[in-house]
């Protein structure tokens, strides 16, 4: 059988899904089913006076209506997981329900309960609450100056935490032959998954065990929170992610919601079911980005780069959220020199309370963040010196030879290539015809933007003991079991939880090839805390990395175990046995030779093992990698602004980035594809807006821009192969990778557009009209 790791197989589980068989939340019917809804805060910050709820407990199919007060020693606070170190964390506790306080629009305030969708919204209308309502705070910095408002009693100057990494002493910049100095506003996005969050629980009481059916992209996470969350132990909760409609990071985290649900289901012996609405998620559900970042990059005149301070004021919303405190921290400050060969490094984050919607990992997560500040002060720099913008970038690439390689901040980056997919990215573009074209028309008035991002981000979050180190509430390692049956077909167990990455197919192609065995013989259990002893979920782009891993360890010893069997069989040495293709031949001898389906019903109907050996054939494995790895590329855009009405025209999008060893390049092609929407998304359209009361001015899809299809050109996508080391398949991350790179390459390329203008930024979103202002203002100057 040929291998089919690093070939273009069709998703398997498309099928499936194309034909409307998938199996999501609100598919799930159970006998007795309630309905839940959650009345929410329409005020930003208020105290609650009094909730009048007589009249709709009369209503006829109304079961239960809880508050805050009502839950108070019942249910516990939503905790964070990510207690970052030596940053004098503070952490606000988190209830499901507000009991006296509200902070933010979309808070919850009352739980109703009826026995269908439509009573419990007539319901709603039937509840008075009747609030204070108090000033509010939106913005990070207006939230830490002195005498502002406080947003928890508790807390000073709502600072939730101040985190320092690595020093630049101010000699340094200021002795250096040029210095560059830029703010940049990386607003708040929505990852706008296109099913939105769900629960229904279901208690058995003969049995004391909840079964929670939640859209988590790491159910045993949301497991482990929630036993806490509910006072249930862990053997007692049973979490089950059904197929699910996007995540993007916004499920990673555990929300009130979802411990409504499982209260509510235990508390009344009955099926319950929540179903988000669409308004609701824009403001219950938690968002991304919203930093302020303030860089210095200083070198010299020649290009060199010799320090970069940096420090980011990262709105974290009115609690803490599951990874929130991590993102502007450990994932963004790590990483802010990206990939060059800076010596001095410093990064400070100050993470603010504000009465806005908890922040938590978007896709990316702290990574798109840092690799924007550097990439956009990289071109400014070029400017500075009059040096073309892939020139400083040559000059300053960390080194083929140097890997791997530490960083300024103290990560070991695993492997490296830079310059290999930048200078195929040019070939494809025709990087200096393209210049002498833009010139060309530049003299004709026409606005052409060229923009690069060469990036490098940290992915696969994997080694439990830096996680440890980090203050992740957990181990990142992963695990898997591979069990042959007796017909040779094999069903794998994993503890990732895929929601559209195609685990199914990927994972497959690596069993397929191990076992040597059809594709289509080996099924997987994926996203269930009963099915699946643990496992730590899907983000940062770890599945194939971390998980990846795991599965080809569990593999590998199934192969073990069936060589020793073959061997016996063959009344042959194990070293003379050879395994290739679903064969074991003893050597030198043709024909003499078991299939893997052979070995298989041998091990599993046990009749003649070699002598101490058990039955069964089952291979598993906990892999905890030595390191995270570092996926890179090259992305080029080139773009059109439109002078009378600002608008920009994508004309050209090429990306070249190297993931390792590729498993499966429709799969991974496809997550370029998706990850470059999302980032070209927040570059030129999505934002959100709030009101200087708080209320959010963008929380409808008529408002809040996402990006079309057709917005897009055709993406020329290539990979490049530097392996990793890290893991035994020598693969590394790739969903995350067209994010990370795209918002700094469409950004470059609009400031590279407007040169004749000498403007070094332009706030994102870039929409049109502040284009159009940057070329009247231009216009007027002249």
């Amino acid at each position: 059988m040929a291998k089919i790791v690093g070939t273009p197989v069709k998703r398997k589980e498309d099928p499936r899904l194309l034909t409307g068989n998938g199996r999501f939340a609100d598919d799930i019917q159970l006998p007795g089913m309630l309905y839940a809804t959650v009345i929410r805060s329409p005020h930003a910050h208020a105290k609650i006076k009094n909730i009048l709820i007589d009249d709709a407990l009369r209503l006829e199919g109304v079961v239960a209506i809880y508050t805050g007060k009502d839950l108070e020693g019942k249910i516990g606070p939503i905790p964070t997981t990510w207690r970052v170190p030596g940053c004098n964390l503070k952490e606000a506790p988190h209830y499901p329900l507000a009991s006296d306080t509200v902070r933010y629009v979309g808070d919850g305030v009352v739980l109703v309960i009826a026995d269908d969708r439509y009573t419990v919204r007539d319901a709603v209308d039937l509840i008075e609450v009747d609030y204070e309502v108090l000033p509010a705070v939106v913005r990070q910095k207006e939230a830490i100056k002195d005498n502002q408002l406080v947003i928890h009693e508790d807390i000073e100057n709502n600072i939730a935490l101040h985190w320092k990494a690595g020093e630049v002493a101010d000699e340094l910049i200021e002795s250096a032959e040029v210095v560059v100095r830029e703010s940049f506003n990386l607003q708040r996005v929505f990852p706008s998954a296109i099913e939105t969050r769900a629960a229904i629980g279901q208690y058995d009481a003969g049995s004391g065990d909840l079964t929670l059916w939640c859209s988590s992209q790491n159910p045993h996470i949301h497991r482990m929170v929630l036993s806490e969350v509910l006072n249930i132990p862990e053997s007692k909760l049973r979490v089950i992610a059904p197929d699910m409609g996007g995540g993007f990071g916004g499920k990673i985290g555990v929300h009130p919601d979802e411990a409504l649900v499982g209260y509510a289901a235990r508390d009344l012996n009955r099926p319950v079911k929540w179903i988000e609405l669409r308004s609701e998620n824009f403001i219950a559900a938690n968002a991304g980005r919203d930093e302020i970042i303030d860089v210095e990059l200083a070198g010299k005149k020649d290009g060199t780069l010799t320090a970069i301070r940096v420090k980011n004021t990262a709105n974290l919303g009115a609690y803490l959220s599951t990874f929130g405190p991590g993102c502007p921290t450990i994932d963004f400050g790590l990483m802010i020199t990206g990939a060059y060969d800076i010596p001095h490094a410093s990064c400070e984050t100050i993470g603010v309370y504000t009465n806005t919607t908890p922040i938590d990992a978007y896709r990316g997560a702290g990574k798109p963040e840092a690799t924007y500040q550097i990439e956009r002060m990289i071109d400014l720099f070029a400017k500075k010196i009059a040096m073309d913008p892939v020139e400083i970038r040559r000059k300053n690439f960390v080194k083929k030879e140097a890997f791997p390689y530490t960083n300024a901040q103290g990560l070991l980056y695993d492997s490296g290539d830079y310059e290999k997919p930048l200078q195929r990215a040019l070939d494809i573009i025709n990087y200096e015809s393209l210049r002498k074209e833009q010139e060309k028309l530049r003299k004709l008035g026409k606005l052409i933007g060229i923009g690069f991002s060469t990036y490098v981000e940290l992915c696969g979050f994997g080694p439990s003991k830096v996680a440890g180190a980090i203050g992740f509430q957990g181990g990142v390692w992963e695990n898997a079991t591979v069990r042959i049956h007796p017909s040779g077909k094999a069903t794998v167990f994993c503890g990732t939880s895929p929601h559209g990455q195609g685990h199914a197919t990927t994972f497959g192609q690596i069993v397929a090839d191990k076992l040597g065995i059809p594709l289509d013989d080996i099924e997987f259990v994926f996203s269930d805390t009963k099915s699946v002893s643990m496992g730590w979920g899907t983000y940062g782009s770890r599945s194939t990395a971390v998980g990846g891993g795991a599965i080809a360890y569990a593999a590998d010893r199934v192969v073990e175990k069936a060589k020793k069997i073959a061997a016996h069989e063959l009344e042959a040495a194990e070293e003379d046995i050879v395994f290739e293709n679903g064969i074991f031949q003893l050597k030198g001898v043709p024909g003499h030779q078991r299939t893997f389906q052979e070995v298989a019903r041998s091990a599993n109907y046990a009749w003649n093992l070699p002598e101490g050996m058990e039955p069964s054939l089952e291979g598993q494995s906990f892999f905890d990698p030595e390191n995270f790895v570092y996926p890179f590329g090259t992305h080029i855009v080139v773009l059109e602004i439109d002078k009378q009405t600002g608008e920009i025209e994508l004309k050209r999008y090429v990306c070249v980035d190297d993931v390792g060893n590729v498993i499966n390049p429709l799969t991974a092609e496809g997550q370029v594809h998706g990850g470059i929407a999302q980032g070209v998304g927040q570059a030129l359209w999505e934002g959100a807006i709030f009101s200087e009361e708080g209320q959010l001015l963008t929380g409808t899809l008529m408002d809040y821009a996402l990006p079309k299809a057709r917005f897009f050109p055709h993406i020329e996508s290539e990979f490049t192969v530097t392996p990793t080391t890290v893991n035994p398949i020598g693969s590394k991350g790739v969903g995350e990778t067209g994010t990370t790179a795209s918002i700094a390459a469409v950004a470059n390329a609009v400031i590279d557009a407007l040169a004749p203008y000498d403007v070094t930024d332009v706030e994102m979103p870039i929409t049109p009209e502040k284009v159009w202002r940057v070329i009247q203002s231009g216009e007027e100057n002249e």
